[in-house]
């Protein structure tokens, strides 16, 4: 499978991203954006050294410079890059996989994401093209500790938090230190698991989206009786909550409860929300006066729609939010801020905020593999051609009671399907309808 994705540079570590790679991207990096310096971080991965030395020798053989800002997570770089006001940033990492994947992330200046239609093709072809300019003078390493500055960046927006036990889970990743800076001094009581980093994620998978990777933080809560917890995916883009009786709350339903508190600081205020999401969201944004847009999923499109609709906020059913003061890109820790403004503003624990909110019943993600999945979700839209069609991303198509979205996998042959309606019932019915058409 080719390393370069929709979103970022992705594979097994060596195998597929390796030194060797590194390199060529590092200098093709440089001669696609014609920059001048590079912001580099990189996250705690398996082979992390290795892939720095190649891309940065790239980066300076190429000509430019390298601003290292060391061991990071992802909202860290996009916070570098606009606070040292450099023209672009790789961030060293493969997110939320195994240990056994590493990869790049990239930007331009003020954070805006590179992806598939916006330069990763242009800098693959370059790379293995591998023919580059040669250059007069080579570029330099200098190093750069913004740790201190993230963190008081971070902590302005903290608001007057009220006692309350909470759990971290940071999964051995980067998450660790913004978090220790943000929690500790506060009223908050709080068990931190795994904050060490370590490439090897020792104590469970860091992706959280992944039930199974929440074992131990549901068990901690439970030993400590918490009123919150929230598990870190592995490059600190990513967020999942716990409500106090152990549920798992939906990422959709964090987006409509932090949406309420940005409309009440910003009265008629756009905020995005991904096309998997519930009903619900579009419901409680506009009975709070603000207007939802529908966005595509996938981080590079709604930071783009965020910035061209200048809304300010956004949420994606994956644990992603994004945020205007974090210059429209996703961060963990910020979500976790929001959040606990929240919670000691209302006084109330999540679990309760949430009831309300679960008015109507999903499919949850369902993964089918097909070959021709153009065809099938084409299929899909003639059998249900009564129903009210979006090609926004696959097929989406609403009627009064249901609505389904099936979508196309960026790296597998996999359509997923998501799917609501107003009756577990019709759910049920609907849901095993969609699917036996899928899978014949």
């Amino acid at each position: 499978m080719e390393p370069f994705k929709a979103y970022d540079v992705r594979g097994l570590y060596p195998s597929q991203v390796n030194k060797e790679l590194a390199y060529k991207i590092g200098r093709a990096f440089v001669t696609f954006l014609k920059v001048k310096q590079v912001v580099v971080g990189r996250d705690c991965r398996l082979g992390g050294d290795e892939l720095y030395s190649g891309l940065t020798s790239g980066i300076t053989d190429q000509g430019a410079d390298v601003i290292d800002i060391g061991f990071c997570s992802s909202p860290k770089t996009y916070f570098g890059v606009n606070f040292l006001k450099a023209p672009s940033a790789v961030m060293i990492t493969a997110s939320h996989n195994p240990k056994e994947y590493n990869g790049f992330k990239f930007t331009r200046e003020k954070a805006i994401p590179i992806s598939g239609d916006t330069g990763i093709e242009d800098i693959e072809k370059l790379v293995y093209k591998n023919k580059f300019s040669s250059v007069d003078k080579k570029g330099k390493i200098i190093k750069k500790d913004i740790e201190k500055d993230y963190h008081e960046f971070l902590k302005t927006f903290v608001g007057k938090w009220k006692p309350m036990k909470v759990v971290m889970d940071c999964a051995n990743g980067m998450v660790g230190p913004a978090a220790s800076a943000v929690v500790d001094g506060t009223k908050l009581s709080v068990t931190k698991l795994f904050f060490e980093p370590d490439g090897n994620f020792p104590n469970h998978d860091p992706n959280p989206l992944k039930a199974s990777a929440l074992d131990k933080l549901r068990a901690s809560m439970k030993k400590v009786n918490a009123d919150l917890g929230v598990a870190f995916d592995g490059d600190g883009d990513r967020a999942f909550f716990v409500s106090h009786d152990g549920e798992i709350v939906e990422s959709d339903f964090i987006t409509a409860l932090i949406g309420e508190e940005y409309l009440k600081e910003h009265p008629g205020a756009k905020i995005l929300y991904d096309l998997r999401s519930s009903w619900i969201v579009k419901e409680e944004i506009e009975r709070l006066g603000g207007k939802a847009l529908m966005s595509r999923v996938g981080h590079s499109f709604i930071k783009d729609q965020m910035r061209k609709e200048k809304a300010v906020f956004a949420g994606e059913l994956s644990g992603h939010f994004y945020f205007k003061e974090c210059f429209n890109t996703d961060s963990a820790i910020f979500t976790f801020i929001k959040l606990m403004n929240l919670l000691s503003e209302k006084g109330r624990k999540l679990g309760d905020l949430v009831k309300p909110l679960k008015k109507y019943f999903t499919s949850g993600e369902i993964n089918s593999e097909v070959k021709d999945k153009e065809a099938k979700m084409k299929e899909l839209a003639k059998i249900y051609k009564d129903g009210s069609i979006s090609w926004l991303d696959g097929v989406r198509i609403d009627f009064k009671d249901w609505w389904f979205n099936v979508r196309a996998s960026n790296t597998e042959p996999l359509l997923r399907l998501n799917l609501e309606a107003r009756s577990k019932r019709m759910m049920e019915e609907k849901r095993d309808e969609i699917l036996g058409i899928i899978r014949n």
